[in-house]
């Protein structure tokens, strides 16, 4: 096959795995798919690659508009998008960053085997479930003040490291040690400041989650000894971001900038990817308070750690250093910030926004923390609640093909409303205890049944191509053991 005919759009295949709409019309750019085409014809099936070609459209864009292999349709940008933007003659878009500001994954190690656990299933599922806040609205780890979530938004992790929530080691091993210089609470609003007050260290609702999980697979000895991976091993998964305050800075801004930006905004074929100018006042004020929220969602997965090593301490009545609980990686999902990437042989500092989508530095590259800079920076790729996740490390390839970007999970086949109707909660958690002996705790029957296995892209199939390509080299599985969820 050398085109593939997604009805008004047509790609063409330039290599395995790789394929183009070509650059037409008003497209500054062409824009890439990379994925089998098993996996294209499931992102066909909604409006991902309309957004996508629509994507190429934003002042400034570089090389290519690109969609990973987990993309899916979202709000203007598709989920799964990546886009090198030029940080002075482009833009900014916070629809191509989206409302989850920083939501991200993280995962702990410990030196627990699947064997320690097997017995104190039941048991540590309802002790997390118990001790972590989920779900909708408000309630966290930590009772805020206003002052607290200013200090969040301007230190980020240092602010739980001098709260007493971390150890220096967490802030070693999180992308950007946890902190966004630039984030500046004055540039967030009241409205936002508020609704994360009483969210600090909580998992909200969709599809967030913390997973306990078993090593199950290595594929690179060499990088899995480097990340302290090893089979049966038990680690944790957390995926959230942050929260409500996030989500109050891309609707602030998203207002602001169709209001002051108007002009712009009649170029574009979305008003959902409204951007801003680079250089002018709201793309400035944007940057900082989205820096500013990205710093919170990393304090908040951290008193989620927090937490969930005094909860194994209390289940398995062992302090948790006695236990290897050590982070081994925390990586951003949703976030724009401003890089230095080779264009056309020059090199140039681009807003690079990846929605979606996860940061895969390789070896050498200086932005990976030292720890892991000989062996490249470890990427986490979480499945569905039935399917293994993955541990990766950047490729070789990735600084030249995606922007130093791969995939963020498996994503999304159909949409939470269809979910509900194909699927019982009830039912899921059954099948999944029974069949395959994962257990699930969650708010309500609605949130299994919007998360079931089913929902998702085939994640093996997502790492294939990843691996293919050379932006996202398998380093090891995971397989649930527990999961709870808001």
């Amino acid at each position: 096959m050398t085109t593939f005919d997604a009805g008004e759009i047509t790609l063409e295949k330039v290599r395995e795995f790789v394929w183009e709409i070509p650059q037409t019309g008003e497209m500054r750019v062409p824009a890439r798919v990379l994925a089998s085409e098993s996996l294209l014809e499931e992102i066909a099936e909604d409006n991902s690659l309309t957004q996508l070609r629509n994507t190429t459209h934003l002042p400034g864009i570089q090389k290519y508009a690109l969609a990973m292999p987990d993309a899916h349709q979202g709000y203007g940008f598709p989920v799964g998008g990546v886009a090198g933007i030029d940080a002075e003659n482009g833009c900014i878009s916070p629809g191509a960053v989206g409302y989850d500001i920083n939501c991200g994954v993280r995962m702990l190690r410990t030196n627990l085997t699947y064997a320690d656990v097997q017995g104190h299933e039941a048991e540590l599922v309802e002790a997390l479930f118990d001790a972590i806040p989920s779900g909708l609205g408000g309630g966290g780890i930590h009772d805020g003040s206003r002052e607290d979530v200013e200090a969040i938004l301007s230190r980020g992790m240092d602010w739980a490291l001098e709260a007493g929530y971390a150890i220096p080691e967490d802030l070693e091993h999180c992308e950007d040690e946890g902190f966004r210089p630039e984030g500046d609470p004055a540039a967030v609003s009241k409205k936002a400041i508020d609704r994360g007050t009483n969210q600090i260290g909580s998992l909200g609702s969709g599809n967030h989650f913390l997973e306990v999980q078993r090593v199950t697979d290595v594929y690179r000895e060499d990088v899995a000894t480097e990340f302290g991976l090893e089979p049966e091993q038990i680690v944790v998964l957390i995926h959230c971001g942050s929260r409500g305050l996030g989500h109050q800075v891309c609707t602030d801004y998203l207002r602001k900038i169709e209001q002051a930006h108007a002009g712009l905004l009649e170029q574009l074929p979305d008003k959902e990817l409204a951007a801003a100018p680079a250089g002018s006042q709201l793309a400035d004020q944007y940057y900082t308070a989205m820096c500013a929220a990205i710093n919170y969602a990393w304090v908040n997965r951290q008193l989620i750690m927090h937490r969930t090593r005094e909860v194994f301490a209390d289940v398995f009545e062992r302090d948790w250093r006695d236990m290897g609980m050590s982070l081994l990686y925390d990586v951003a999902h949703n976030i724009a910030k401003r890089e230095h990437h080779e264009v056309d042989g020059d090199r140039r500092e681009l807003f690079v926004h990846r929605k979606g989508a996860t940061r895969a530095f390789p070896a050498g590259h200086p932005e990976v923390p030292p720890a892991y800079r000989d062996v490249g920076q470890p990427i986490i790729i979480p499945g569905s609640m039935g399917a293994g996740s993955y541990v990766l490390r950047g490729g070789e390839q990735s600084l030249d093909e995606t922007f130093g970007s791969t995939a963020h999970g498996a994503g999304r086949l159909m949409s939470r409303t269809q979910a509900k109707q194909e699927f019982w909660g009830g039912d899921v958690q059954d099948a999944l205890r029974d069949q395959q002996h994962v257990y699930v705790k969650a708010q309500s029957g609605a949130t299994v049944a919007e998360e079931a296995p089913g929902v998702y892209k085939d994640v093996d199939e997502v790492v294939r191509v990843s691996d293919a390509l050379g932006i996202g080299d398998r380093v090891a599985r995971t397989f649930p053991v527990c999961n709870i969820k808001g």
